[in-house]
């Protein structure tokens, strides 16, 4: 499953978010892993793409993360996907 994990720096403050990376990286835990993410120009949000079986670990990684950012994590599907889903209305 993949999902979309919004992240809102706390109080817009993104260095404590980059200092953190980069001396513990990413946190995840074994399972759950990174794909791709971008950031918005101003560095209040972050959103990182995820793949998983156990979405569960989502959340565990989130928790690394809670004193730092607010996390909104989305289910989402490839477009190719939504196509595939969606073509029998079509």
């Amino acid at each position: 499953m993949l999902f979309m994990a919004i992240e809102r720096f706390k109080a817009g403050e993104a260095a404590p978010v980059y200092r953190r990376f980069n001396e513990r990286g990413r946190l995840m835990p074994e399972g759950l892993k990174y794909v791709s993410s971008w950031v918005e120009e101003d560095l209040s949000r972050c959103f990182q793409l995820v793949e998983c079986d156990d979405a569960s670990l989502v959340q565990k990684w989130a928790a690394n993360w809670s004193d730092l950012v607010d996390f909104e994590i989305v289910p989402v599907i490839t477009s190719a996907e939504a196509v595939v889903k969606i073509s029998p209305e079509l």
